[in-house]
Parts: C-alpha cells; structure tokens; sequence
C-alpha cells in the first residue's frame, strides 16, 4: 500500500464503523464459527448500530451534502433497521430471498457509483453476501447462507479497517504501477 491517506468526515468515518461493526456480527452469525452463536444474535446490533445510528449518520452526511456517504448510510440504515425488527418473524425462505435480493440491488448501485478502493471492496464484498444468502434462502441451502456470511466477515472487516485508517493516518489504498512500467521478458 502508499501512503495515500484520507483523513474522510466524521460521519463517513462513523457510518464505515457503524457498518462494519454490523455486517461483523451477522457475518459472524451466519458462519457458525462461534458455537451458540447465530444471525440472531445480531438482531440488537443490527437494529440500534446497523439501523439507528447509520441511518442518523446519513442524514448527517446528507446535511453536510455528502450526497454519496449519505444515500449509502440511510438505505443501509433501512436496510439494517428493517432486517433486525423483521427477524424471527414467520415469512416464507421465498420472502427473506426476496428481501435480501431486492437489497443486493441497492448495494449493486452503491457499489457502481464508485469511490475509494475501500468503499468499493465493502460494497463488492456485501453485494456477493446478500446474493448469496438470498439464493441460499430460495434453495434451502444452509451451506450457501455460511460462505454468505464470510463475505459479510469480509465486507465488515474492509469497512472497520476503512473506518480506522481514517482515523489512524494508516494507507487508504493500493499502489498504482506507473503505464509502461510492466515486468518485460529476458531476451
């Protein structure tokens, strides 16, 4: 990595934290890694971390015109707030991958719309996730939901460390090879 270091905004820094923090617990939920330890565990987190304070921290972003951070930050929020007060309710596996696949849709456009490698790695990683997890639900297959719950590990890992890098000066990005300046071959 270079030492290209972004300082980003305080609510960008917050809802990447916000963010990674949940998709760490459902991610982890959805593994099985911890014995006892499942997705709906990550109901209270998702609720009050995932939902509350990401979407407040959208409408911060969007206050302070950060039209990117903070469209993100409040249909994540949704996204989370909605998951969590939905969870344990009777709804069909067809329903729940419904669910999830009309939400993989807004993580696809929030991934399209470009920015950092970091933003763009959480929103890539989340997208194979929640399209996973829904064509795990329409199929019943519990083995898809866990490989869908480590590319949420994944996703929550890259945004912790987008968040923290922020805040600890560390290197925000890859380094780019100049053009022309390719490996040639011994002739």
């Amino acid at each position: 990595m270079d030492n290209d270091v972004s300082a980003g905004s305080s609510t960008t820094i917050v809802g990447r934290l916000a963010l990674g923090i949940t998709l760490l617990a459902f991610g982890l939920g959805n593994t099985d890694l911890l014995d006892g330890v499942t997705a709906a565990d990550a109901v209270t987190i998702a609720h009050y971390i995932g939902g509350v304070a990401l979407f407040v921290a959208g409408l911060l972003a969007l206050r302070d015109r950060d039209t990117a951070g903070g469209t993100a930050f409040t249909a994540l929020g949704a996204f989370w707030f909605t998951w969590a007060v939905s969870a344990g309710s009777q709804a069909s596996d067809n329903a729940a991958g419904l669910f999830l696949l009309l939400f993989a849709l807004v993580v696809l456009s929030l991934a399209a719309a470009g920015g950092d490698q970091l933003t763009r790695g959480t929103y890539g990683l989340f997208l194979v996730a929640l399209v996973l997890m829904a064509v795990a639900a329409f199929a019943g297959n519990d083995s898809l939901t866990k490989v869908g719950g480590w590319f949420a590990v994944a996703a929550g890992a890259v945004a912790w460390y987008a968040a923290t890098a922020a805040m600890a000066h560390w290197p925000t990005a890859l380094p780019r090879r100049a053009a022309g300046r390719g490996v040639t071959a011994a002739g």
